[in-house]
């Protein structure tokens, strides 16, 4: 009985393995197929975007940012009625037991429950991370579904535009340092925008449907925004005009003492305390020597929901100007304004903490760089290895073992082959292809004499070194090339 029973459990094993395993075709269809809206990332990928996230993480450091993590997913209703009209595109998870979760939509929700949830009322952080949104992805312009994240954002309660005003030296820092061609950073005030909205006769109930449409204008004509806002959310014709005339003006400084005089705007409240921070900003920025790359342009809009002041988006006016460069239309690389109200919505008792902050499209970045180096045919070099232990002759492996763990322990990058007997020339030809610049080479001559041969791969010079000087060589040269 025994017996029998082993053999009908093999079977019924045998039988399930058959129903669970997919057919051979599917299998092969899943390991050649991907998410759509997602990528992976070569090692030569993995180069360029580390040297884009540091360059950006070094200078939030050198705002005095701390770093910050949160979870990948979040309650579902930490996140719902946060984000307007875009609410629909947050990935909801499968009920695992009575939560409802839901993956992060963007890093600042995340942060303003942190802030709310260990009541912190004072906070400079940056936080890089992954987000994910179920849009449909145009990877030609760098957008995905799961994609990457690089916050810096200031809670506090401080005096009028001066952390909004770093932000946005933050983000010329930034954008200067990538050297991504010229660019501009548009800003507005979701005060104006209200306020316009206002004496222009939108029905309050209607103003983040309208913002909403307006946010489109860098994607989609004004005829087709009106038409949306018109058929769609019915508005009435006239008002739609009038926020057309509106929407079309953008300038500098001077524009704001212009809307000063506005005999409409100038009558609504809301919007002229709008117009007196973004005349304090401008003092600020042209402190910074960055007003130039600022204009005020009242056809920003930002659709999410959660922004009570200023706001802004920069653009590539265009992709380094060379003409073998096809332009790449990648919409806005940088994008914040100021969530007075979000900290609240977390808390108990709803005590607000006033936050500004800002984020890098890193995707949109990683892209320019991309085809820029596709078009110059740029190589880059997927390791770090300083320095390669060869050996011309047979039964050396354990003397090239004792010599790398030496340069391990000294803090040297290196490398060696993993055969017992390589080929010298296989192991010359690997450090050029790769681009490791220094060869050791030991062998029983080297042995017998106390030294270790220093090849240096560029130019195939060979020096001898004595073996108890070997490490200080090495960082001598290293620091000097």
């Amino acid at each position: 009985m025994p017996q029998l029973a082993l053999l009908y459990g093999r079977a019924w094993a045998a039988l399930f393995g058959q129903l669970r395993r997919p057919p051979r075709a599917v299998c092969i269809q899943m390991v050649h197929s991907r998410s759509q809206g997602t990528r992976d990332l070569s090692p030569q990928q993995m180069v360029v975007r580390e040297k884009i996230l540091d360059m950006v993480v070094s200078c939030f450091k050198r705002h005095g940012a701390k770093g910050l993590d949160t979870p990948a997913f979040e309650l579902k209703e930490m996140l719902t009625e946060k984000y307007g009209e875009d609410s629909g595109l947050i990935y909801d998870l499968k009920d695992q037991g009575g939560e409802l979760l839901s993956l992060r939509y963007d890093l600042t929700v995340p942060f303003a429950r942190y802030l709310a949830m260990n009541k912190l009322k004072k906070m400079k952080r940056y936080h890089v991370g992954k987000v994910w949104r179920r849009e449909s992805p145009t990877i030609v312009q760098g957008r995905y579904r799961e994609f990457c994240q690089c916050d810096f954002d200031i809670a506090g309660q401080f005096d009028p535009m001066i952390p909004d005003a770093e932000c946005l030296k933050i983000i010329c820092e930034i954008l200067s340092g990538l050297q991504l061609g010229d660019f501009l950073i548009k800003v507005n005030d979701r005060r104006i925008l209200d306020g316009m909205f206002a004496v222009c006769g939108v029905p309050e109930s209607k103003f983040h449907a309208i913002c909403s449409s307006i946010d489109k204008l860098d994607k989609i004509s004004w005829k087709d925004v009106r038409h949306e806002m018109v058929a769609k959310k019915g508005l009435a014709p006239e008002v739609a005009d009038q926020i057309g005339d509106y929407v079309q003006c953008h300038g500098g400084v001077s524009l704001v003492e212009q809307m000063f005089q506005d005999p409409r705007l100038s009558q609504n409240k809301q919007a002229l305390e709008g117009l007196g921070d973004l005349k304090l900003l401008f003092e600020y920025l042209t402190l910074f020597g960055i007003a130039e790359k600022i204009s005020f342009d009242l056809s920003l809009a930002r659709g999410l929901d959660y922004y009570t002041g200023v706001i802004y988006e920069a653009v590539l006016l265009q992709t380094p100007a060379q003409a073998e460069e096809e332009p790449l239309n990648v919409g806005s690389v940088a994008a914040g304004g100021r969530y007075d109200g979000l900290v609240g919505m977390f808390d108990p008792k709803g005590h607000k903490v006033p936050c500004v902050g800002l984020s890098i499209g890193v995707e949109r970045i990683f892209s320019i760089v991309e085809q820029r180096m596709k078009t110059f045919g740029e190589k880059v070099r997927t390791t770090e290895t300083q320095v390669f232990v060869a050996t011309p002759q047979k039964n050396f492996l354990q003397e090239r073992l004792k010599l790398i763990a030496e340069l391990w322990d000294a803090g040297i990058k290196a490398e060696l082959l993993y055969k017992n007997n390589p080929k010298l020339l296989t192991q010359l030809h690997y450090c050029e292809n790769t681009g490791i610049p220094l060869v050791v080479i030991i062998g029983e001559q080297e042995l017998k004499e106390g030294v270790i041969k220093l090849r240096l791969v560029a130019s195939r010079e060979e020096v001898a070194i004595k073996r108890e000087n070997l490490v200080a060589e090495i960082q001598k040269r290293l620091s000097e090339s």
